[in-house]
């Protein structure tokens, strides 16, 4: 092998080991419909938002909710210290979005995939106290929602049809986790929703 070729074949090594590593370090999403916290960040609609605004789709942080994970008070950064501004939480401080009762479509955008283990939707209950951070005792720790992954590489868009339950009226939190089949993380997108009939 001459000096030019084993130039080339090290930079091709190098080249494919570093775009194996990109591709992990890039697998994020974010939920687009229902537009997210994260992503009426992004689009200027909520404000005062920090760096998450330039990107919706990093907010990871580690996989086992609600019996893991990241702790109460910083549910919808998923524990990130990167996006210390979701987390804060108040009856009029985020932009919601409306939801009816019954059965909604829940899509994802991803702007890197990984193998999912799954996707689940919780719901705040009735009569929870908005002004407080988000906590696990605000929430219904039974999914509404769940779809399996089966540890599948999913596509760039990835949509479910969910049943948002009755009995839930007017402003709640829907916190999405997409849990990663090959990392310990998941990634956590809330939707400040305002639930109509």
């Amino acid at each position: 092998m001459n000096t030019i070729t084993r130039k080339l074949f090290g930079v091709a090594i190098t080249l494919s080991l570093c775009t194996g590593v990109t591709q992990q370090a890039l697998a994020h999403g974010y939920v687009s419909m229902p537009e997210s916290r994260s992503l009426l960040c992004n689009k200027g609609i909520n404000t005062g938002c920090g760096a998450v605004q330039y990107e919706p789709q990093s907010v990871e942080g580690v996989k086992g909710f609600p019996t893991a994970g990241p702790v109460d008070g910083v549910l919808a950064s998923g524990g990130n210290s990167r996006f210390p501004e979701l987390n804060q939480q108040s009856a009029t401080r985020w932009s919601k979005v409306t939801l009816h009762p019954g059965s909604n479509t829940f899509v994802w955008t991803l702007t890197a995939r990984h193998k999912t283990t799954s996707w689940r939707y919780f719901i705040t209950k009735q009569g929870w106290d908005s002004s407080k951070p988000l906590s696990r005792g605000a929430f219904e720790l039974t999914p509404f929602c769940q779809i399996d992954g089966n540890e599948n590489l999913p596509g760039s868009s990835v949509s479910h049809s969910c049943v948002v339950p009755a009995g839930h009226t007017g402003y709640h939190v829907i916190l999405a986790v997409w849990d990663i089949a090959d990392t310990g993380n998941a990634f956590y997108q809330a939707i400040d929703t305002n639930i109509v009939r």
